[in-house]
């Protein structure tokens, strides 16, 4: 090589490393803060420490300052309170916020949202058989998977709350409960419902299920990552690292083994049966759709949610509020 052409080479290489360490945080260029208000046991804190050990927040030029929170309830309160960022609810209150004014957006984070399951002996089949049943409902009587169930219920000729026995508490408590044989039929949370899986009972049908049927075109994810618009303007390119990072855990936990392997302890699973099924129920969760193709089933379930629950769950709007759903 002539020495002006090996000189241009090494200019080339020198220009093309100095413009990497511009692109990238590094020593010298500080990574962004974005600040997350999450439960410590809640399922989110899997994808947070995949991102954290892979450095994938400092990848794409933000820091993850994590603010460990004791329910949904005080997570809401934080970020409408402007202490964190970013926080995981679902699209169901982004819109009820929205159409009180809050400018709030939602990224879809999982379809695994819940299932209605039964004793293996059991004989319930179908919704139709729960007329009379003792029913455990995980959260409240406005919770969306509740709602959800009665509206199903109701086109087979059932008013669970007329014709079947509920009762609403804590998912921990009411899954204890139903293993010692205090309720014939348990709806809970996708990972309550993983564990009862390994402990004799099967699923009759999970929550997406339900969605599928009252009109939803796929797999709707009724839990999501939350962020005042604002955040756009002041911090866009953190939210935006975030995102990016978020989608790259996601691949890492779709595929790799070993990767669950590494969050074994952070699982608490308690036998290698509950991992498995902790690990494939995540991974089917995972959404494989567009936001706009969830906003459009959102819409529809938000029609039948209302119907149902009225006012005191979806507020003063008769639909989905235009922009609940973040559509870079």
């Amino acid at each position: 090589m002539s020495r002006v052409n090996h000189a241009a080479a090494v200019s080339r290489r020198t220009l093309l490393a100095a413009a990497a360490l511009l692109c990238a945080p590094g020593p010298g260029r500080a990574a962004t803060p974005l600040r997350l208000g999450l439960q410590k046991t809640g399922t989110v804190s899997w994808e947070i420490d995949t991102i954290r050990r892979h450095g994938l927040d400092t990848r794409h030029g933000v820091t993850l300052q994590v603010t460990e929170l004791a329910s949904p309830e005080a997570a809401r309160i934080a970020l409408r309170g402007g202490s964190v960022d970013v926080i995981v609810s679902d699209w169901l209150w982004v819109s009820r916020e929205r159409g009180l004014g809050a400018r709030l957006k939602y990224v879809p984070f999982s379809t695994a949202v819940g299932a209605l399951v039964v004793a293996k002996t059991s004989a319930v089949a179908a919704v139709a058989d729960l007329r009379g049943k003792t029913i455990a409902v995980s959260g409240g009587a406005l919770n969306a998977n509740w709602l959800l169930l009665r509206a199903l219920a109701r086109r087979e000729g059932l008013d669970l709350v007329r014709d079947a026995q509920p009762a609403f508490g804590a998912a921990p408590l009411l899954m204890e409960k139903t293993l010692q044989g205090e309720f014939e039929v348990a709806l809970t949370f996708w990972n309550f419902a993983a564990r009862l899986e390994t402990q004799g009972f099967r699923q009759v049908l999970t929550v997406e299920e339900m969605s599928r049927r009252l009109g939803a075109g796929g797999a709707v994810s009724n839990l999501g990552y939350i962020f005042d618009e604002a955040l756009m303007s002041a911090n866009g390119p953190a939210l935006s690292g975030f995102l990016a990072a978020s989608r790259d855990a996601k691949r890492i936990l779709a595929t790799s083994d070993a990767e669950w392997e590494a969050l074994r302890p952070l699982m608490m699973a308690g036998d290698e049966a509950t991992f498995l099924a902790y690990r494939r129920r995540f991974r089917e969760g995972i959404p494989t759709r567009t936001a706009a193709e969830e906003e459009a089933d959102a819409r529809t379930l938000y029609g039948i949610l209302a119907s149902i629950g009225g006012r005191e769950v979806v507020g003063p709007a008769p639909a989905l509020n235009p922009g609940t759903f973040y559509l870079p």
